[in-house]
């Protein structure tokens, strides 16, 4: 099959310019200013648009295997398409957890028969499992997810000899969900003394606290400092945390310390609650308006390398409650893309810069092979949307199993019209193609 889209303004590698993109057998064979001459299987028209590199989301929980209920690989990779997603990285966080070699062995099976787009999956970390790190198959995974605070799956990490051991042990990409729980547990003590057994989830954000986040993203970064492990720090929600990440950049081959932001950390704040309820409930929480502030400032100065979702559905009735009843998590694989296109409408960053957050960077922070840029040889992973298109988000839209998203109602000015995986039209005319099978993703963890 050869293809090409014409008429596009394309945005790679800092810069927005309009031409001719080619595809052949799935790879990008020649990217012009001018419109070739030879003849095509298909043309696709994509004037008005800008063509972006797929969106690379490194951190998702896609609930398979074991808790199906809330969402399935075949589920969320559709939503993914929807969204312009055309590759994520899935969480160790399900039943059973991927803390075996069999367990990552089983998902990479699910996922050849039901992943819409290409996947990969992170190994999980837990308090003596770290001999196994050596036989892990580094070129087909990110990285290795360690959790230093207690979340949805309950894989806390909380031996310091433990944490010594993986810090010093692991030599692939370490990303670490960085909350005190000995701090997150006092603090909910006195929330329940003050307020009963189920706070409102208002105080969500005065429990999951930015000390207990500060606290220990801290220990996280002194930890990868002393070992020269590679870190990266998933979901950074404070405006403090930010300090630790001043020099995202690749300093030398001993220390390379990354953060990444939420899509929902950065257009949500606490207050947003009052009108939403659990629907954002996450962890860690959504914090101040300074907090969002200043989160959307490091997304321009380095101090955020990656933007991805934390995609991590619950069915409606799991997220009723307050601060301990209710579910924390939440879809948001399908909107993220046009969420943040609003927020460089209203001036947070550029779109060259959202590429660089959400395509580029990924691919580079984790060796990802041939994808993350439109360039002569990659694999044709590519999302074309259309500016000034109003639509509004409502239910019969939602691809993920859960059928509800925090963005109900609300209308975006942006729209996905076409999302190639692999050169193929995964997502076109609104319509998820499901006859498409994502690749598994390789890594070259050797040029980190």
């Amino acid at each position: 099959m050869r293809l090409l889209i014409k008429g596009g303004h394309i945005v790679n590698e800092g810069r927005t310019s309009d031409g001719f993109i080619v595809i052949e057998d799935g790879n990008i064979i020649e990217i012009t200013k001018q419109q070739p001459e030879a003849s095509f299987d298909e043309t696709i028209d994509a004037s008005g648009c800008y063509v972006l590199p797929g969106v690379i989301d490194d951190h998702v929980h896609f609930r398979e295997p074991g808790l199906t209920a809330k969402a399935d690989i075949d589920t969320e990779s559709r939503a993914a398409a929807a969204g312009g997603v055309t590759s994520y990285f899935d969480m160790p966080n399900c039943v059973p957890q991927t803390t075996t070699l069999e367990a990552l062995e089983e998902k990479f099976a699910l996922a050849r028969e039901k992943s819409h787009v290409n996947y990969s999956f992170f190994f999980g970390a837990t308090n003596d499992n770290c001999d196994s790190f050596a036989q892990l198959p580094v070129e087909r995974i990110p990285g290795v997810k360690l959790f230093m605070g207690s979340s949805t799956g309950n894989m806390l990490v909380d031996r310091q000899e433990a944490l010594e051991r993986i810090f010093k042990t692991c030599r692939l990409p370490l990303m670490a969900h960085c909350e005190d729980t000995d701090i997150i547990n006092r603090n909910m003590e006195e929330a329940k003394k003050a307020w009963g057994d189920d706070p409102q989830v208002g105080l969500h954000a005065l429990i999951r606290s930015e000390e207990a986040c500060l606290a220990s993203s801290r220990k996280a970064v002194e930890l990868a400092k002393k070992y020269g492990t590679r870190l990266h720090v998933a979901h950074v929600s404070t405006a403090e945390e930010l300090e630790l990440f001043a020099n995202s950049q690749k300093p030398n081959a001993n220390s390379w310390i990354t953060a990444e932001a939420c899509v929902g950390h950065l257009y949500f704040t606490q207050l947003d609650h009052e009108r939403l309820g659990a629907k954002i409930k996450v962890n860690p929480s959504i914090k101040t308006p300074v907090d969002q502030f200043m989160l959307r400032e490091a997304l321009n100065d380095g101090r955020i390398a990656v933007v991805a979702t934390d995609h991590a559905p619950h069915l409606l009735e799991q997220k009723q409650g307050g601060c301990v009843k209710a579910a924390s998590g939440m879809p948001m694989i399908q909107f993220s893309l046009v969420t943040m296109l609003e927020l460089v409408d209203a001036g947070v960053l550029t779109i060259e810069r959202l590429v660089e957050l959400m395509c580029h960077n990924p691919a580079r922070l984790f060796g990802v092979r041939q994808r993350g840029f439109l360039r002569k040889g990659y694999r044709a992973d590519i999302t074309i949307v259309r500016p000034k298109s109003p639509w509004t988000v409502t239910k019969d839209l939602i691809e993920s199993k859960c059928k509800w998203s925090p963005m109900e109602d609300h209308t975006f000015n942006w729209k996905v019209e076409r999302t190639l995986c692999n050169g193929h039209s995964v997502y076109a005319n609104g319509q998820v193609n499901t006859h498409i099978v994502g690749e598994e993703i390789r890594f070259n963890h050797s040029e980190l």
